[in-house]
């Protein structure tokens, strides 16, 4: 006998008894006694589950070629009829096989379609499930006695609405794709899976070392790993929940875009920058409350380390106290602008203050090295303090501009916009870059020392402009004002009066000392003291600039001195007008006339106006300057006056 003649005579009584046994197992399905299959089940679920199920729905049993009892319509029994803890369209128990075969029903695993869970916090800290845990802490018991118990539920599609009355908060995730290692063999849980939240799709696992020492409150390890999009957060530690819930362990977090989680969050910082973030922290919670020790954060290319507190009581609140090496604060004012494109005109755009209103701020920060946009200071200690809208800067002590600066700043909010009120000492600096990154002055150099305490309010930084109130002290010594030379210029002008204009706006004055006081108010500042002593010339100047403006309208006396302190032995008017970075600089035109005795008549025939065309057009050669037609010189020596 070939073998294939014995494999067909083996296979006939095979197939017979395969035959007879899907018979067996079909006519099973008929005899079993569905009120004792779908009793046996609900026990086994309270029994692993302490979940009390009630069956609202058609029972399925179907029990070759796989065994499984579907129920339709599954909710917890007791649960209120309208929006209940848990609901469960189709709920399947899977079978093992040869103890059905026995009449003896024992799930081998769950699966839950299109759950919905329900999850409502009160004032008081219990929720609707608060009798369910409580049941559960009692009633599962992990052990030998349960060797033959299911151990995986599946939930697929599932929903859960969480709502916190006390906090007026309500959340929604969605598409719940879950595996849970159900703790009926050990005493550990675990869950796996995907969900959606805000729109984005989260990868998540939860694992817990001991489950029933964490439902009834008593510590328990704890892992959790959520990777989304957005966000990538871990924890390793421990978790208990005797009056309130408690975790410590390791915490890190990493994202490629801060400003992006945190708009995830429900937040919006204000400014720019938030980019790359990460984060590596010893973290203690408690309740609303988290403490984060051995912080190493990352933030835009900028390390820091030392503690953090955050909590949420309400409001939120965020404190820290962080030390770095060097710190770019340029990205977070990257988005503010005093000057327009033009860097002529100040900035008209709007203010938006809203993000100072969401969130209170306490931040103490010290760097060996910060920047900020172009300039660069040494050792610098800053505060932040950000309080029911109103933000408040302070500068301990910083190295800027080969000085030291102190100070103040505050941003609130206004009827109008905005109110600022800025307060800050520099001393001995160097001028030249403290003007220029200040001001925007760039023809002052030296070292001195600078004091304002100013005060304005608007809806923009031209607004601000309008309405600046305050004050302004300079001392300098051993400097210089570039852009042209007194003492050579009144030289030349002491032998020749009507030498001509040119050559005013070159050259340097150097100064022993210099003496500034201006006043601010309503935006126009007051030059209540300049004085400007050098080697061989001393200045004094008075007048008003316009800040909404940016100009200068100054008139001042130049003396031409043989030795510091000693009388003066030619001086002579001039004026300052126009922009602050590239002003008019020109002596008096009538002193000049004044002063030659071959132009002296001039001044009598401005009297007549068929002389007047010719005498302009030669003060235009000797300042420079483009008169206006209607200008005339007074003889009394006063300034050209208008008809």
């Amino acid at each position: 006998m070939t073998f294939a003649q014995g494999m067909k005579r083996l296979g006939l009584p095979l197939a017979a008894i395969l035959g007879v046994l899907m018979a067996a197992l079909a006519g099973l399905s008929l005899l079993l006694d569905r009120n004792a299959l779908r009793e046996a089940v609900e026990n086994q679920i309270r029994a692993v589950t302490g979940l009390d199920l009630v069956v609202n729905g058609a029972i399925d049993i179907v029990v070759f070629p796989q065994s499984h009892v579907t129920f339709h319509n599954v909710g917890l029994k007791g649960a209120a009829a309208i929006d209940p803890a848990l609901s469960v369209d189709v709920l399947t128990a899977n079978l093992r096989l040869l103890p059905l075969l026995m009449r003896r029903f024992q799930i081998a695993d769950l699966e839950m379609l299109r759950p919905r869970i329900r999850v409502v916090r009160e004032a008081d800290g219990r929720s609707n499930w608060t009798p369910f845990i409580e049941t559960l802490t009692r009633t599962v018991k992990p052990g030998a006695s349960n060797v033959l118990s299911f151990s995986e539920i599946r939930i697929q599609d599932g929903v859960l609405v969480y709502r916190d009355r006390a906090k007026d908060q309500f959340e929604t995730v969605e598409d719940i794709d879950l595996s849970l290692a159900w703790p009926s063999i050990s005493r550990s849980f675990a869950a796996t899976g995907q969900f959606d939240w805000r729109g984005q799709r989260v990868d998540g696992s939860i694992s817990v070392a001991d489950f029933l020492a964490s439902l009834s409150g008593e510590r328990s390890g704890l892992k959790v790993r959520i990777a989304a999009p957005s966000l990538k957060l871990a924890f390793d530690g421990a978790v208990a929940n005797r009056t309130s819930l408690m975790m410590e362990g390791t915490l890190t977090a990493d994202t490629s875009s801060l400003r992006g989680a945190l708009r995830w969050f429900g937040q919006d910082p204000p400014g720019g920058g938030f980019g790359r973030f990460a984060l590596k922290a010893r973290a203690n919670l408690v309740g609303p409350s988290v403490a984060l020790t051995n912080v190493n954060v990352e933030l835009d290319d900028n390390i820091a380390e030392g503690v953090m507190t955050y909590s949420n009581n309400g409001r939120q609140t965020l404190q820290a106290t962080l030390a770095a090496g060097a710190i770019d604060l340029t990205p977070y004012i990257s988005t503010f602008r005093l000057l327009a494109s033009g860097a002529r005109d100040w900035n008209r755009q709007l203010f938006d203050l809203s993000a100072l209103s969401g969130t209170d701020l306490d931040m103490r920060l010290s760097a060996a090295k910060v920047t900020v946009g172009s300039s660069k200071f040494g050792r610098t200690a800053l505060g932040a303090n950000l309080r029911g809208g109103t933000l408040a800067l302070s500068i301990g002590e910083a190295q800027m501009f080969e000085g030291i600066a102190k100070g103040s700043l505050s941003i609130a909010h206004a009827s109008n916009g905005a109110e600022v009120k800025a307060q800050f000492q520099f001393t001995d600096v160097d001028l030249q870059t403290c003007a220029s990154e200040l001001f925007g002055i760039h023809k002052l150099s030296g070292r001195g020392t600078l004091n304002m305490a100013l005060a304005a309010s608007g809806a923009s930084p031209f607004g601000l402009a309008q309405s600046l109130d305050g004050t302004m002290t300079v001392t300098g010594h051993d400097g210089a004002i570039n852009g042209f030379n007194v003492e050579q210029l009144l030289k030349r002008l002491e032998r020749r009066p009507l030498s001509g204009g040119g050559h005013f706006r070159s050259g340097r004055t150097p100064f022993d000392t210099l003496k500034v006081s201006i006043r601010f108010s309503n935006g126009t500042a007051t030059a209540e003291n300049v004085q400007i002593d050098g080697p061989r010339t001393r200045l004094a100047l008075n007048g008003t600039a316009s800040v909404p403006l940016r100009e200068y309208d100054l008139k001042g006396v130049a003396s031409l001195v043989s030795a510091p302190g000693s009388e003066p032995a030619f001086e002579l008017p001039f004026v300052v007008q126009g922009p602050w970075d590239d002003p008019l600089i020109f002596p008096d035109p009538v002193s000049l006339i004044r002063r030659s005795p071959a132009s002296a008549p001039l001044l009598e025939a401005v009297k007549d106006r068929s002389t007047r065309e010719a005498v302009r057009s030669v003060l235009e050669r000797l300042t420079g300057q483009k008169l206006k037609p209607a200008a005339t010189v007074q003889p009394d020596g006063a300034a050209p006056k208008a008809n």
